[in-house]
């Protein structure tokens, strides 16, 4: 994959997460608040302040993932974002993630 498509697919990966967190607010599911600057995407708990940090790293051709639970790191595989330690998809990842950080059980979905 060259980097152009790197970053297209990352693009749009970030973009989906934002668009299913903010339907997931919309719905009061959980109170977050998103917010964008170039390839990081910030998701902030509103009612503990805490943080998920998710952003592209074009040279290792990665979506990065910082949690309290850890820091995760994942590569294209088969058209999905896979953990390249534990083989956890991105989404499912992000849903146990954010239902922890969060207090309330959800899924985000693209």
């Amino acid at each position: 994959m060259t980097e152009s498509e790197f970053l297209d697919q990352a693009e749009a990966t970030l973009d989906a997460i934002e668009a299913s967190l903010d339907r997931l607010c919309a719905q009061d599911m959980v109170d977050v608040e998103c917010s964008r600057s170039g390839n990081v995407l910030e998701i902030e708990f509103v009612e503990n302040g805490s943080k998920v940090i998710i952003n592209s790293q074009a040279p290792m051709q990665e979506l990065w993932v910082a949690a309290r639970s850890g820091g995760f790191h994942y590569r294209q595989v088969a058209g999905k974002w896979v953990d390249t330690r534990r083989g956890t998809e991105l989404y499912q990842a992000l849903s146990e993630i954010v239902t922890e950080q969060g207090g309330a059980p959800v899924v985000v979905a693209p």
